[in-house]
């Protein structure tokens, strides 16, 4: 999927992470960089095994982090490794004092990597043999790939915990984000009959199926996912057709499109044959914000929760 995860490789992947800030360039910036003033917790040489089974090598406590994957710069700075980041991808939007650049997460170069003089560099992919072209350079690459479901999540909060010797931080993270979502789940109750949503990634029907973290977190609130019709396809961001999701007629749409491709309740209604859709008569077209819809770090919480306060008036609606 990704409109911000480029390990699913569906349309959205290659457009929807589309914010920057002012370019900075840190290639000068000292050694001392992110050191902090408790004694690192992690023993280097530290070896990692990523999700696909392969291992990378960190030599030492890394000061010097280039982050190319949006989810991965959110992750590092919610557990206070921000002060060893040194460069982020130009889709890296978030939070406001990450060091935007020009770099790409899609379309790496490698040269423009190496400028930054990085001693980590993280990445959703290993997009044109980016972790090869590093390592000749001595530069290892930690890729940690779109997110399948919450535990993933939450396992890539610890393992960059661990590569940044921020372990405490990783795991007091993690315990936080479980209990806000659990809190949130709490408030829902069973409906007489299960409700369907419709999750959009952008106007061409792109959605997440059950398979995904997006798909986990309404499967947790008790919604029945319409995208799950197509889970005999390739991609677990499958495209729907329009008469397909007027047909299944959700309670719930939740639009993942309002920045990219300007969508709102008032456009949903507009499309042919839309009007007649449970969620539209009933006014439960919502608009989530892009980036936090799609990316897998720690504002998954703020999505889920958004998500629970419109089940709970959908709960309300169908008493």
């Amino acid at each position: 999927m990704q409109k911000h995860l480029s390990a699913a490789g569906a349309r959205p992947a290659a457009r929807i992470i589309t914010l920057a800030l002012a370019m900075l360039i840190a290639a000068c910036q000292s050694s001392s960089t992110g050191q902090s003033s408790s004694p690192p917790s992690t023993r280097y040489p530290l070896t990692i095994q990523e999700s696909n089974g392969s291992t990378v090598t960190i030599a030492q406590r890394p000061v010097r982090i280039v982050s190319l994957s949006p989810s991965a710069t959110e992750m590092l700075f919610a557990i206070n490794a921000g002060p060893q980041v040194i460069a982020v991808d130009e889709q890296s939007n978030y939070p406001s004092t990450a060091p935007v650049t020009k770099l790409s997460g899609f379309t790496p170069n490698v040269e423009a990597i190496a400028a930054y003089r990085p001693d980590l560099v993280v990445a959703a992919d290993d997009t044109g043999g980016l972790v090869h072209a590093l390592s000749v350079l001595g530069i290892p690459t930690l890729i940690e790939p779109a997110a399948r479901n919450l535990d993933d999540s939450y396992a890539q909060v610890e393992q960059l915990g661990e590569a940044t010797s921020r372990q405490s931080e990783a795991q007091g993270l993690v315990k936080q984000m479980r209990s806000q979502i659990t809190a949130a789940v709490a408030t829902i109750t069973k409906p007489s009959r299960r409700l369907k949503v419709y999750h959009e990634l952008d106007d061409t029907y792109y959605s997440a199926t059950s398979k995904t973290f997006i798909g986990q977190v309404y499967a947790l609130l008790g919604l029945a996912n319409i995208a799950d019709v197509a889970t005999g396809a390739a991609s677990d961001y499958p495209q729907l057709s329009s008469e397909y999701i007027v047909s299944s007629s959700p309670d719930l749409i939740v639009l993942a499109d309002t920045k990219c491709c300007h969508q709102s309740a008032s456009t949903v209604a507009a499309r042919p044959g839309w009007g007649s859709i449970a969620a539209v008569r009933s006014g439960q077209v919502i608009g989530v914000d892009d980036d936090v819809a799609s990316r897998w770090g720690p504002r998954v919480v703020d999505f889920l929760v958004a998500v629970a306060t419109h089940v709970r008036q959908l709960e309300a609606i169908n008493a």
